[in-house]
């Protein structure tokens, strides 16, 4: 035990006091608040500007379709123009103005059947899902408007009956207690969750792979296991870097909490997104950070000593992306459902649990069963994979000169 401590000792000191520990802890949140900033500020700003011009037979629904359009809080339209009605010749003048880039779209109402209205769109992005989805609404509400006009509808009856009604999210936790739902924050929360559990896991756990290499590169490791064993050696390695990530999460995590309460933050972060996060996520997440960096870290330090240089590592590294993206393709799914069969799996599976779990519970209230046997299933995993990784470790940090082969790996497996 004491040699344990002593390894783990040596490989903190030497993590904390490099270079690219302090980089890391000072860039990576920047780097994620500069993405987040920059992510908001483009959806704020989506379809700003926009000018378009209405052509229709009808100027009475064209001008409807337009006031809609500008009653519309996420449409961004600057300037709308309405040719209403409009010759074939004006037709033609307004698709060459998209054409000449000097406004960014046409859209063509046909009414010359009142019972079946059509309409196409026309502009030099028909990918333009959000702008379709405004104009789509504005047509439609024009429509029906103008419609119940004909019918004799008084327009004051007929903007009681078009108007919108929005809904209030509530969430009912596990006491029973009803509180207000933010979708917004919930996706921005779960997802920076899985930023800050999958980031340190990879880093940390692909840095002791390549730290292996050197040092059996280097020989530095026949002085060492003079004076250790290897099982002794693995396990200071891991409980050094280990340590190493929850210190820079808890610097993340303090210097997160300071901000939030100072008044640069009260200023910076208006409009109504609160993120909160519960009593179960802030004890949940540093239990699946140690679990999920030491199943991967095993993996890639057993992987490592068989390895001769940084590159042969490589061919593994789909190891460590496959989950990650896998949790990844998850979250949209987590996001619709928390508690569907899918999501469940996702928080169930090993590979996947670390990363997938705590933002499952900030979604969702997550039965306690669940939790427990993910846990289990993760700390089973885990052993499996140190006691798999121990042998291939105990062999392999001795072994020069060449790629060790499948069969090679089962003899060292019995060897050791």
């Amino acid at each position: 035990m004491r040699n344990i401590l002593l390894i783990a000792r040596r490989e903190y000191m030497e993590q904390i006091r490099g270079r690219a520990f302090k980089i890391s802890t000072v860039a990576l949140p920047l780097l994620i608040a500069a993405l987040l900033f920059f992510s908001s500020t483009m959806a704020r700003k989506a379809n700003t500007g926009r000018h378009i011009a209405i052509v229709a037979e009808d100027a009475a629904l064209a001008n409807e379709v337009r006031q809609q359009l500008f009653d519309d809080k996420y449409a961004h339209y600057y300037r709308v123009d309405v040719s209403a009605p409009a010759t074939a010749e004006e037709r033609a003048m307004w698709q060459e103005q998209v054409r000449a880039k000097a406004i960014d779209g046409v859209l063509a109402i046909d009414s010359s059947n009142p019972d079946k209205i059509s309409a196409t769109f026309t502009s030099l992005s028909v990918a333009d899902i959000s702008a379709n989805g405004s104009l789509r609404n504005a047509l439609n509400r024009g429509v029906i408007n103008e419609r119940m006009i004909r019918k004799g509808l008084a327009q004051a009856d007929a903007d009681a009956m078009l108007a919108k009604v929005s809904i209030d999210a509530l969430q009912l936790d596990k006491d029973g207690k009803i509180g207000k739902s933010n979708g917004g924050a919930t996706v921005i929360k779960a997802t920076l969750m899985l930023i800050l559990l999958s980031i340190p896991i990879m880093l940390y756990g692909l840095d002791m792979a390549r730290a292996i290499i050197e040092e059996k590169t280097s020989r530095i490791f026949e002085v060492m296991l003079a004076v250790t064993r290897p099982s002794d050696l693995l396990a200071g390695k891991l409980l050094g870097v280990g340590g190493v990530g929850l210190t820079q999460i808890a610097i993340w995590t303090i210097g997160a909490t300071l901000f939030m309460g100072s008044a640069l933050a009260t200023s910076l972060l208006t409009g109504d997104i609160e993120i909160h996060f519960s009593w179960q996520e802030g004890i949940f997440f540093p239990i699946y950070f140690v679990l999920g960096f030491a199943l991967f870290s095993a993996i890639f330090s057993g992987l490592a000593a068989t390895c001769e240089t940084a590159q042969d590592l490589q061919k593994f590294m789909w190891l460590a992306i496959v989950p990650l993206y896998t949790a990844m393709g998850f979250l949209p799914v987590m996001i619709k459902d928390p508690n569907s069969a899918w999501s469940i799996a996702a928080t169930l599976f090993p590979l996947t649990s670390p990363y997938t779990m705590i933002s499952r519970m900030g979604m969702a209230p997550v039965p306690y069963w669940q939790i427990a046997l993910s846990v289990i299933l993760l700390l089973l995993t885990t052993w499996a994979t140190l006691w798999f990784s121990s042998r291939l470790y105990r062999v392999g940090i001795l072994m020069y000169g060449k790629r060790a082969t499948l069969p090679e790996l089962l003899r060292w497996l019995r060897y050791s």
